[in-house]
């Protein structure tokens, strides 16, 4: 069956099963590899994108779910003025480890950072549901607190 999508700001079209998740389309239909697979469950957050601008995970989202919303990935994010600002705080604070993580994270903190400008602990550790194999929790809070114009305490 053919869905036209409307990703990153284009319409494309990607001829799948209704039931095809929304990564693989996004990855082997569509060509767009920044949403990671990593446990098929949506437990990790690696697959995180945005529909609409809230985080959903991509792996157990059909394609067929996703209607007119829009879809935005990690690809994107350099043109998100917010996406933009996070992106710089993950490079200046080296937050990245094995990095495989990263876009989903990043999707996220974007995600947060849009609902909330100034987030506390407790708004971060409640949004940032991602899994990181490589631990890099306090530099991911750093840099979210970074790219809000907040200082990290002490």
């Amino acid at each position: 069956m053919a869905f036209k999508l409307n990703v990153n700001g284009k319409v494309m079209e990607a001829d799948v099963d209704p039931d095809t998740p929304l990564l693989w389309t996004l990855r082997d239909s569509l060509g767009i590899t920044g949403p990671k697979f990593g446990c098929g469950i949506g437990a990790c957050g690696a697959c995180t994108v945005h529909i609409d601008g809230k985080p959903v995970r991509s792996c157990t989202r059909p394609v067929s779910s996703v209607g007119a919303g829009a879809i935005t990935t990690i690809e994107a994010m350099e043109h998100h003025p917010i996406g933009k600002k996070v992106q710089a705080a993950w490079m200046d604070l080296d937050v990245a480890q094995c990095g495989y993580c990263q876009p989903g994270q990043i999707m996220a903190a974007t995600a947060l950072l849009a609902e909330k400008p100034k987030p506390t602990d407790a708004d971060i550790d409640a949004a940032m549901t991602n899994i990181c194999r490589c631990a890099t929790y306090t530099r991911i809070r750093a840099a979210i607190k970074q790219a809000s114009g907040q200082k990290m305490k002490a």
